[in-house]
């Protein structure tokens, strides 16, 4: 077993190794970091889903609980305020409302001074459903963390939000136009 898992975590190290070997020309160092990550983000999206799912919800519906929840009492966001959270876009939200109102999580309301102006807020049960399962979501994501002390937490941390803004700048670079 402890075999297996040695191989499982040095794959990445092999694929480096090996295409240094095939093509000694190129340098093949950004997959240490981003295959890396993108193995990383595999699992965690598996168990991310797993997680969320046992409670009925999707990772999307999930998003946007979480998002009116943060939003503070009374717990309401227009379709737009969730959409410019950057969760989803807005054609997304109204389908995630949908299925979240149907649910009894949300409902929608219309405001008292603006009757263009629709809310979605949560329930009581959206409110209990979006606690229980935000405090099982950190207790999931403190389990993956575990071999990383406080320090290297914060470490990696800082250094995920440099990567970010390399790629976003890089994005920015190579737009057309710019």
């Amino acid at each position: 077993m402890a075999e297996r898992r040695a191989t499982r975590q040095d794959a990445v190290a092999q694929i480096v190794a090996d295409w240094a070997r095939e093509r000694p020309e190129l340098d093949p160092s950004p997959l240490e970091v981003l295959a890396r990550l993108h193995r990383s983000f595999l699992r965690y999206n598996t168990r991310l889903n797993a997680s969320i799912e046992q409670h009925g919800l999707s990772v999307a519906g999930f998003d946007v609980l979480t998002a009116l929840r943060r939003a503070g009492a009374p717990y309401r966001l227009t379709a737009g305020r969730l959409a410019d959270s950057g969760l989803v876009s807005s054609a997304g939200v109204t389908l995630r409302m949908d299925r979240l109102e149907k649910d009894g999580l949300i409902v929608r309301e219309r405001d008292a001074d603006d009757r263009r102006v629709v809310y979605s807020r949560l329930t009581d049960e959206g409110l209990a459903k979006v606690d229980t399962v935000f405090a099982e979501h950190l207790e999931n994501e403190s389990g993956m963390l575990a071999g990383l002390s406080p320090s290297e937490r914060r470490q990696l941390a800082r250094l995920l939000g440099k990567l970010e803004r390399s790629i976003v700048d890089a994005d920015e670079r190579d737009r057309p136009g710019s």
